[in-house]
């Protein structure tokens, strides 16, 4: 267990937070303690994902850089969705 931590480097720390970020946020709203129409969870994902980007961009892989892409434009549609006016109904 030693030798893994001696061979961790901080974009791997960075980027094990950041998907502890995205997951916390996706377990938040599973327990009802996170709305997925509040402003926050868009924006912790947000974070999340940018947090795992920057691990890629440092070991990259192609997959996980297409995942997280789409899932940070997700993000930002929440996050525009948020501040648009709703339509009464």
């Amino acid at each position: 267990m030693a030798a893994f931590f001696d061979t961790l480097t901080w974009a791997d720390a960075i980027g094990s937070f950041g998907a502890l970020v995205v997951v916390g946020a996706y377990f938040a709203t599973q327990m009802r303690m996170m709305n997925s129409d509040d402003l926050a969870f868009p924006v912790v994902n947000l974070m999340g994902s940018i947090l795992i980007v920057y691990s890629l961009l440092q070991n990259f892989n192609l997959a996980s850089m297409l995942i997280e892409s789409f899932w940070i434009a997700i993000s930002f549609i929440g996050i525009i969705q948020h501040f648009r006016p709703r339509r009464a109904e």
